[in-house]
């Protein structure tokens, strides 16, 4: 198993990439620190973790919080034993026009999508430093971060600057033997920060002619955050179908 004994804290894993995520990684081995800000989802992905002979625990935090996250890596490795994996997967997104955005929504969206990955980022380092023992940050990006959309202006600008710590990252805690990566999607599974799972949004990809589900992305970050990709170190890695290849307005045949 890729995973085996690493503790691995999972954010917004309750549903769609991050549940997928959390459920793969127990079967890899790992235990799962299941987070959530919604408690129910929270405690069923850890439940059904366990009833399929994993190891789960479901915490309940704000990571865009500063207090939440420190407290939520230390009562991690309190119950877990350590902190091996961060998987920074929390996000929301706007879906406004620069004139419909108020300055309140842009906060919110750079606050959970940005400011979490960095918050979190830095309290489960300060774990793994304290144990001595190295680890991996996966950080979630997303295309909107690359390209200019018609919408979602927060969205955009807190993934790009998701993009750009993850490097920083990763050459500031390379001394600490913690490598930080990122894992690129585009439109998989259900929208950010919604439950259901939309089959009429648009497939554009290069081969597959499908819409990505979460355990493609699931399986790139337990990949990721294996030793099989020891070297592997503050790049991105898109998971997108090859739409990112594409010129604009391009579509596969």
């Amino acid at each position: 198993m890729k995973l085996e004994n690493k503790v691995a804290i999972i954010t917004g894993a309750g549903r769609n990439i991050g549940e997928d995520t959390a459920r793969l990684f127990a079967k890899e081995g790992a235990k799962v620190a299941v987070v959530d800000l919604d408690k129910a989802r929270a405690e069923k992905v850890a439940a059904d973790i366990r009833a399929e002979a994993g190891v789960a625990a479901a915490f309940v935090a704000d990571v865009a919080d500063e207090a939440q996250c420190e407290k939520l890596a230390e009562d991690v490795a309190a119950k877990l034993g350590r902190v091996d994996i961060l998987v920074n997967n929390v996000a929301i997104s706007d879906n406004k026009k620069i004139m419909d955005l108020t300055l309140e929504e842009w906060n919110r969206v750079l606050a959970v999508t940005l400011t979490s990955p960095f918050l979190m980022g830095r309290a489960a380092a300060r774990q793994m430093i304290k144990q001595n023992s190295g680890g991996v940050i996966v950080n979630l990006g997303s295309t909107s971060g690359y390209f200019g959309r018609n919408r979602a202006l927060a969205y955009t600008a807190a993934k790009g600057g998701v993009a750009n710590m993850t490097k920083s990252m990763a050459i500031q805690l390379a001394p600490f033997n913690i490598r930080c990566v990122l894992a690129v999607p585009n439109k998989i599974g259900s929208p950010v920060g919604k439950d259901e799972f939309d089959p009429t949004r648009p497939v554009v990809n290069l081969r597959q002619n499908r819409p990505g589900v979460p355990m493609d992305m699931a399986k790139v970050i337990a990949f990721l955050a294996s030793d099989d990709a020891d070297f592997i170190n503050g790049t991105a890695v898109f998971v997108d179908g090859g739409v990112s290849s594409m010129m604009p307005g391009d579509w596969a045949v």
